[in-house]
């Protein structure tokens, strides 16, 4: 079977996503045995003490992209700080990115950021929207 290089990619993202789904995990809440890798740890540890957050989720996202099990590439970052307060979205987004500079030119592929205020955050109930669906690459 000849199958093009995106579309396993799919197949692959797919069946990580059902056996995840079957095995109960969730990328948001770790087993006891599951501990957060190098790069988690340090975008964790960078964003607690620059921001002093008053929630901070770092949700390593990349077993649903093409990548090899156990990679740290892909982060949704959720960030509630006093610091966001009369600042832009655009502004928030370039402070969590200038935080993460040195790991965004390495390791780290993608990062999603919410950045909000306590208020933001109270008011939204603390929900975190769910990421897409990897498709594959570009050209889809």
């Amino acid at each position: 079977m000849n199958v093009g290089v995106r579309q396993a990619c799919r197949l692959v993202t797919a069946y990580r996503g059902n056996l995840l789904s079957l095995t109960a995990r969730s990328a948001r809440t770790m087993s006891t045995e599951e501990k957060p890798g190098p790069v988690e740890s340090t975008i964790r540890e960078k964003l607690s003490q620059h921001f002093q957050p008053s929630h901070l989720d770092v949700i390593n996202e990349s077993y649903m992209h093409c990548v090899p099990p156990g990679s740290e590439t892909h982060f949704k970052v959720v960030v509630v700080s006093d610091m966001f307060d009369n600042e832009a979205i655009i502004k928030r987004h370039r402070m969590v990115n200038g935080v993460l500079q040195e790991e965004l030119e390495g390791p780290v592929h993608a990062l999603s950021i919410m950045a909000k205020t306590p208020k933001q955050w109270e008011d939204s109930g603390g929900k975190v929207s769910k990421s897409p669906a990897c498709r594959g690459g570009m050209g889809q």
